[in-house]
């Protein structure tokens, strides 16, 4: 089980999950910059991918997203509604209300 920590330091997901504490404060732009997500290789992006993908269906879809933190600390709170519906529509190129694998890199990177 491959596990966000082998990928990200505990400073760089305590960074990120500082930035987004007080409800609806999550931005995924600054998340990704403050776990240093958007400096990674394409490769660790992919497995990152893979972990937030809990179903392994190949996408992630609005209830993975909710739970996104949770990835990062089980301590971590859901997303709200709203930035739930902000951050699928940023990763969902084509519409079809989730986030595929072809969207994943340029989702971190956007």
């Amino acid at each position: 089980d491959m596990a966000l920590s082998s990928i990200l330091t505990e400073a760089e997901i305590a960074a990120g999950l500082q930035s987004c504490q007080a409800a609806d404060s999550f931005d995924y732009k600054t998340f990704f910059v403050k776990v240093g997500l958007n400096s990674k290789s394409k490769d660790q992006v992919a497995k990152v991918f893979g972990i937030l993908d809990q179903d392994r269906s190949g996408f992630i879809e609005e209830e993975e997203l909710k739970l996104f933190l949770k990835n990062f600390s089980a301590s971590a709170r859901a997303l709200t509604d709203a930035e739930t519906k902000a951050f699928l529509a940023a990763g969902d190129s084509d519409g079809d209300g989730k986030i595929g694998v072809d969207g994943k890199t340029a989702f971190i990177k956007m």
